[in-house]
């Protein structure tokens, strides 16, 4: 249903287009949230699980950056999970000035468990889309999201 008609032709694409890109999220986020939630853990101390688990040990500023959130925000989410004992700050290798975060060996059985039974989840969320058409969906919204960092 096309919501407006009054701000020309490219404006009313536009808004169409973010509306339902808008509702979209919104639903498959509370679709992937429920799941995460169920394994007792919130998105962003998902999402730093998740990045640990694929790129190994990196700073609470790569967490920030692979996660799109505060600093702040992210600190609090490394504390609890260090207090879960999922993860631990260590010194860098490269530099001991710097401190890294990586998964506990109780962290790493976690994320082995979990992450694949979250990938089914999300893909059985995507079935209405062929694998062809997920694709080209994630091209154009990296093509929309990298044009928008340049602003």
């Amino acid at each position: 249903m096309k919501t407006t008609k009054k701000y020309g032709k490219r404006a009313d694409v536009a808004l169409t287009l973010w509306v339902k890109l808008a509702r979209a999220f919104s639903v498959f986020s509370k679709a992937t949230n429920k799941d995460i939630e169920a394994h007792g853990l919130t998105q962003p101390q998902f999402g730093a699980l998740e990045c640990l688990g694929h790129l190994g040990p990196m700073t609470i500023g790569q967490l920030c950056t692979k996660n799109l959130v505060s600093g702040g925000n992210m600190t609090v989410v490394v504390d609890n999970l260090e207090k879960q004992e999922l993860v631990e700050r260590v010194h860098s290798k490269e530099d001991r000035r710097a401190i890294v975060v990586q998964l506990t060996s109780k962290g790493k059985r976690l994320f082995e468990d979990i992450f694949p039974k979250h990938a089914k989840h999300v893909a059985s969320l995507t079935v209405a889309l062929t694998e062809r058409e997920q694709k080209q969906l994630g091209r154009l919204l990296k093509k929309l999201g990298l044009s928008l960092q340049e602003r």
